[in-house]
C-alpha cells in the first residue's frame, strides 16, 4: 500500500514542530492535496490546529495509550476516514527521543516514526544558535543507527547570513535543507498554562493557519518535501476499524452528548467513531452557550478543556448546569475526563459549577504531567474491576478531596477520581477522573459505557428503573427526622400540632374504653358511608403507612413499580418484603407530571401518589385510569387528598376492580402520634390485605377519630380548611418566586418542592437547607427522594407570619432581597 507520509521533528520542545506540520499541512492542502494530519502522543490542542488546516479529524498515535502494535492499523485509519488521503504529515512530540520516563525512548517520535517506516524532517530553532546547529543534526542523525533523519528545516533565522552560515555547515551531515523560516515571520500560535491556545478558541486561528501555509509555500521546498514523503516504503496491514472492536447491544441509536465549544477542545476522534460503532449518536453541545442538553440524551461524555479559563461562562449557564446535574442524579452514565471532572464539581476558584461531584478545583501553580498506568479497585462505569487501563494527565488543577468513596481509579495503589451511583440503581453511572484515555487503545471501556448508554435509553423509554435494594437514599427518611428543638417546622406534612378541640374531646371520651380491644365495626361503616361503598371494601389502618407494609405483604407481585419521586414508605415495603420495585423516574423539566406510557406493561402493581409527596402535583383521574390493567393492581395513595381546595375527584368514586386506594386522617386533623387511616378498593384485594393484618391493629381512641373525621360536619370543615391552605400555598410560592425559586409543577397539597440551585452560590450541594437550619428553620430534604438531589427541599405550607419569617431567613440566606 503506497503511502506518502513525512514526521516532523525536533531536538526538543519549542522549535516550531506545530508551526512547521500545521503550514505544511495547509500548503498542501493549498495544492490540491488531501492531507491526514497526526500526532505523537497524548496532546489534544496541536491536533486542533492540523484538524483546521486538512480539514478532516487530526488523530493521535501514541504506543502507551494505544498498544504498539495498533499505531500501524490507526494510521492506516487516519490515512482512510473520513475520505482518502493523498499525503500524511505527522508532527513528534518534544525531542525526537524523547518518550516514557524510565522507557528508553518508548512512546518517543523516533519509536513511532520507526513503527511507520516514515522519513523524519528535523525541524530546528537556530535563533540562538550558528554552526553548532550542525553539530546537533550530526548527534540526532547518528545517535541510534535504527533512526535516520531525511531533511532539514531551519526555523527562526535572523537574517539570511545566519543561515548560510548554518546551511554551509550542514553540508557535512548529508541531509539536506529544505527550508528556512525567518524570525520574523509573525507565525508563531499564543500559548497559555498548558501550552498553546486551542484553536477552537482563536478567532484568527483560520487566518493564522492560512498566514503558516503561506509561509510554507514561499519558505520551505514543497517539493523536495513530498518527494521524501513518496519515497516512504509502502505499507502493509488492516487499517484499525471501529465496528470490528465494539458493537451496538440494540436497535436504539441512543444520544450521547458531548461537550464541545470553546471550553471543551480535548477528546479523540476515535472516541465519537468508536461510539457510532457501538450504536450511539454523538451530539455535540456547548456548555458555554446551550441551554440544555440534546434532546434525547441518554449519555453524557465531557472531555478535556480549559474550564478554569471560561469558570465564569460556565456558571452563568445556570440553565445547563441545572439540566446536566438533573440528568445525572437521574442515572444517565456520564463520563467526564479532566475538564470534565472540574466542571462536575461544586465550583472552580469560587464560580459555581455543575455540583455532582462533591469536590472543589483549584488552579495550582504545579503542572502534573505524565502518562499514568491505573487499575479499577471495584466495577465502575467504564470498567470491571481489577481491569488495567494507560492513560495520561495533563493539568495545573487540583480538585479536593482528590477521590470520593467510591474511587475511579487507583494510582500506584492511591484511589483517584470518583466513582458514584447518583440515582441509586444499585451500579454506578458516573465516572470523573483526572485520566484521559484513548478509548481504541482500551476498545472494552468504550463498549461498557455505550452498554449502559443503550440500557438507559431502553429504561427511559418503557419506565423502568433497575432495583434499588441498596440505593444512596435512606428510604425510612421522614421530614420528622428534620425537625429539632429551637426549629420552626417546615418539614413535617401535618396542618396542626395537635388536633381541633372538638377532636380531641372524641379521642379523650375513648379513655375509659382502654381496657376493652377495639371494635372497627362502626369506624369502618361510617368510612364506607362516607364514600358509597361496601364495608368488604374498607380497610381501616394504623395510618397509611401501615397499608403499603400489608400490600407488599399480601400481594404476590412479581413486576411492582414505583413511580418516583414520592413517599418512599411504598418501595420500603416491597424491598422489606423481598420485592425488587423498579422505579419510574418523573423529572423536574415536565413538571413532574405523570405519562403513564412510560409505566412498563408488565407492571402487575404501580404505586402513585395523589397528589404526590413531595412534588404536590395532582394527576387527573383520566391520566390514572390510563394505568389499569386486567392483571394489575393499581394503588394510588390520597393521604393529601383532603387537602386540596375544590372537592377534586377520588379513584373512589369508579369501579375499584384492580385498585387500593389509601388515605390517611393525620395530615389534616394533627393526628400523626395517633395513626389513623384506611384502604377503600376491590374487596377481594382489601380481604388479601385484612388477612397480614394484625388484630386490633388500629386502636380505640383511632377509631373514634376515624369515625369522627368522616362524619359531613368534619368533611366540610376539612373542604374550608383545604381553601386555606391553598390561599396560604400561593403566598408561600409567590414568595419563593421573589427570591428567584420556582416551585416544582403546579403544586395542590400542602407543601412545595423548591430546587435552591438558583440561590445556592458558593455554597456545597445542600447548603442552603444546612444554611436555614442554623436561622431556625426546618425544611424536608430532598436527596431521600428518589430522583431528587440535595438541592432540592420541600417546604409546607404554614400560615402567613411564619411563612413570611421564612421567606426573610431565606433572603438572608440567599443573600437576595425580598
Amino acid at each position: 500500500m503506497v503511502t506518502p507520509r513525512l514526521v516532523i521533528a525536533a531536538p526538543g520542545s519549542s522549535h516550531g514542530k506545530t508551526t512547521v506540520a500545521t503550514g505544511l499541512m495547509g500548503a498542501l492542502r493549498q495544492e490540491g492535496l488531501e492531507v491526514a494530519g497526526f500526532k505523537v502522543g497524548p496532546d489534544y490542542i496541536d491536533p486542533g490546529y492540523h484538524a483546521m488546516a486538512t480539514g478532516r479529524p487530526g488523530r493521535n498515535l501514541d504506543p502507551h495509550l494505544c498498544r504498539e502494535d495498533q499505531i500501524m492499523p490507526l494510521f492506516l485509519h487516519g490515512m482512510a476516514a473520513p475520505r482518502p488521503a493523498d499525503v500524511a504529515v505527522v508532527e513528534g512530540v518534544m525531542g525526537l527521543f524523547d518518550g516514557q520516563i524510565g522507557g528508553d525512548g518508548y512512546a518517543s517520535t523516533a519509536h513511532v516514526a520507526g513503527l511507520l517506516r516514515a522519513p523524519i524532517v528535523l525541524v530546528l530553532d537556530i535563533s540562538s544558535v550558528s554552526r553548532t546547529a550542525a553539530a546537533l543534526v550530526h548527534g540526532l542523525h547518528t545517535f541510534d543507527p535504527q533512526v535516520r533523519l531525511s531533511g532539514v528545516v531551519l526555523n527562526k533565522a535572523g537574517s539570511l547570513r545566519h543561515s548560510d552560515e548554518i546551511v554551509r555547515a550542514l553540508e557535512a551531515t548529508g541531509l539536506p535543507v529544505l527550508g528556512v523560516l525567518p524570525r520574523n515571520a509573525g507565525i508563531e500560535a499564543p500559548s497559555r498554562h498548558l501550552g498553546l491556545v486551542p484553536a477552537r478558541e482563536r478567532a484568527d486561528a483560520a487566518a493564522s493557519i492560512e498566514a503558516l501555509a503561506d509561509q510554507v509555500h514561499e519558505h520551505l521546498d514543497l517539493s523536495g518535501l513530498l518527494a521524501l514523503a513518496h519515497g516512504a516504503p509502502a505499507l502493509t496491514g488492516e487499517p484499525w476499524a471501529p465496528d470490528r472492536v465494539v458493537g451496538p447491544p440494540s436497535e436504539r441509536r441512543p444520544v450521547v452528548a458531548v461537550a464541545g465549544g470553546r471550553a471543551f477542545t480535548f477528546r479523540y476522534a476515535e472516541t465519537d467513531e468508536l461510539l457510532r460503532a457501538a450504536g450511539c449518536e454523538p451530539v455535540v453541545f456547548d456548555p458555554l452557550t446551550d441551554p440544555a442538553l440534546p434532546e434525547g440524551t441518554a449519555g453524557i461524555y465531557l472531555g478535556g478543556g480549559f474550564p478554569e479559563v471560561h469558570a465564569g461562562e460556565l456558571a452563568a449557564n445556570a440553565s445547563l448546569r441545572t439540566a446536566l446535574r438533573a440528568a445525572i442524579e437521574a442515572g444517565t452514565p456520564t463520563v467526564a475526563e479532566c475538564a470534565g471532572l472540574l466542571y462536575l464539581c461544586e465550583e472552580v476558584d469560587g464560580s459555581p459549577m455543575v455540583g455532582a461531584v462533591h469536590a472543589r478545583g483549584t488552579m495550582t501553580p504545579t503542572l502534573t504531567l505524565g502518562y499514568r498506568t491505573v487499575v479499577a479497585d471495584a466495577d465502575s462505569l467504564l470498567a470491571e474491576a481489577g481491569r488495567r487501563v494507560t492513560g495520561h494527565e495533563f493539568h495545573r488543577t487540583h480538585v479536593e478531596p482528590p477521590a470520593g468513596q467510591e474511587s475511579a481509579w487507583l494510582v500506584e495503589g492511591q484511589p483517584v477520581g470518583f466513582s458514584a451511583d447518583p440515582a441509586g440503581l444499585g451500579r454506578p453511572t458516573l465516572h470523573a477522573s483526572y485520566l484521559h484515555l484513548h478509548w481504541a487503545g482500551h476498545p472494552r471501556l468504550a463498549q461498557r459505557f455505550a452498554d449502559a448508554v443503550h440500557a438507559h435509553a431502553r429504561d427511559r423509554a418503557t419506565g423502568q428503573r433497575a432495583p434499588s435494594l441498596s440505593g444512596r437514599e435512606d428510604l425510612h427518611h421522614h421530614g420528622d427526622a428534620e425537625v429539632g428543638e429551637g426549629l420552626v417546622d417546615f418539614a413535617v406534612n401535618v396542618q396542626h400540632p395537635a388536633p381541633p378541640p372538638w377532636l380531641a374531646d372524641v379521642i379523650t371520651a375513648t379513655l375509659s374504653q382502654l381496657g376493652a380491644y377495639p371494635d372497627s365495626t362502626e369506624a369502618t361503616v361510617a368510612v364506607a358511608l362516607a364514600h358509597g361503598v361496601e364495608v368488604e371494601q374498607v380497610l381501616l389502618t394504623a395510618g397509611a403507612a401501615e397499608a403499603f407494609t400489608l400490600l407488599a405483604r399480601a400481594l404476590p407481585t412479581k413486576h411492582p413499580v414505583i413511580v418516583h419521586p414520592q413517599f418512599t414508605e411504598p418501595e420500603a415495603a416491597l424491598v422489606a418484603a423481598g420485592h425488587a420495585p423498579v422505579r419510574v423516574l418523573l423529572d423536574a423539566a415536565s413538571g413532574f407530571r405523570l405519562d403513564p406510557d412510560r409505566v412498563p406493561g408488565d407492571a402487575d402493581l404501580v404505586v402513585v401518589g395523589n397528589p404526590t409527596n413531595p412534588t404536590g402535583v395532582l394527576h387527573p383521574v383520566e391520566v390514572l385510569e390510563r394505568l389499569r390493567r386486567p392483571v394489575r393492581v393499581l394503588v394510588v395513595d390520597e393521604a393529601f387528598l383532603d387537602a386540596v381546595a375544590g372537592s377534586p375527584p377520588s379513584m373512589i368514586d369508579g369501579d375499584l376492580t384492580g385498585l387500593l386506594v389509601l388515605r390517611s386522617l393525620t395530615k389534616t386533623w394533627g393526628l400523626a402520634g395517633l395513626r389513623a387511616g384506611y384502604v377503600v378498593g376491590d374487596a377481594d384485594l382489601v380481604a388479601r390485605l385484612r388477612a397480614q393484618q394484625p388484630p386490633w391493629s388500629v386502636s380505640t381512641p383511632a377509631l373514634a377519630a376515624i369515625t369522627a373525621c368522616v362524619s359531613p360536619k368534619a368533611l366540610e370543615l376539612a373542604a374550608d380548611q383545604a381553601e386555606v391552605i391553598a390561599a396560604r400555598r400561593t403566598v408561600l410560592v409567590d414568595g419563593l418566586a421573589a427570591l428567584g425559586l420556582t416551585v416544582a409543577g403546579d403544586p395542590a397539597g400542602p407543601f412545595v418542592l423548591v430546587d435552591t440551585t438558583p440561590v445556592r452560590g458558593h455554597r456545597p450541594a445542600g447548603g442552603i437547607r444546612a444554611a436555614l437550619r442554623t436561622f431556625g428553620f426546618a425544611v424536608r430534604r430532598g436527596d431521600t427522594f428518589p430522583g431528587l438531589g440535595a438541592d432540592w427541599v420541600r417546604i409546607a405550607v404554614r400560615d402567613e407570619d411564619t411563612t413570611g419569617r421564612l421567606l426573610d431567613a431565606l433572603s438572608s440566606v440567599a443573600g437576595v432581597l425580598r
